[in-house]
């Protein structure tokens, strides 16, 4: 029940987002869709994909508030708004009918793809040595898992940096 709440909350955030007038209003929406996104992960008991959501959620608004605070994209009235609406309308369609595609090719809700849980608790001592079987399955079953999660927060940081970063020379 929880997580469709959460899902009508992501759904509001991002019509928000679209309809804005602003930039920075559309930043807030998107904002709050990406924090439904975090707290859905947790409710699917996967805190390590609400982590690292959160974090490059949080340093990706910082990137798009300091690239958009300044500008004022005006509203098109040149005649071309005839042409972004029905470019909109094709990109929506499109977007739905692969996402249907997609999303009819997924198991039921709940139904596992693979079984590897049995094969961990039954050889994890046995292939790792170690005794304590999450640190096992963390540092020797998952650790590419763990080690493209730090390559996205690290690249994240890296992109806040590279935009914060003053340029010209320092005044001494």
């Amino acid at each position: 029940m929880e997580l469709h709440l959460i899902i009508f909350f992501m759904i509001f955030a991002a019509i928000v987002a679209v309809e804005a007038k602003d930039l920075l209003s559309s930043l807030i929406g998107l904002s709050a869709a990406g924090l439904g996104l975090s707290l859905a992960f947790l409710i699917l008991k996967a805190p390590n994909l609400a982590i690292t959501q959160l974090v490059v959620e949080i340093l990706c608004v910082i990137i798009l508030i300091h690239a958009t605070i300044n500008k004022d994209i005006p509203l098109v009235k040149d005649g071309r708004w005839l042409f972004n609406t029905i470019a909109t309308f094709i990109f929506v369609g499109v977007f739905l009918f692969l996402a249907f595609l997609a999303l009819r090719e997924l198991p039921a809700f709940g139904a596992p793809l693979m079984n590897v849980s049995k094969d961990y608790l039954a050889l994890g001592q046995a292939k790792t040595g170690a005794d304590n079987l999450v640190a096992a399955i963390t540092l020797n079953f998952r650790s590419y898992d763990a080690l493209g999660e730090a390559a996205v927060i690290f690249a994240a940081v890296i992109g806040v940096l590279a935009i914060s970063r003053k340029t010209g020379k320092i005044d001494e």
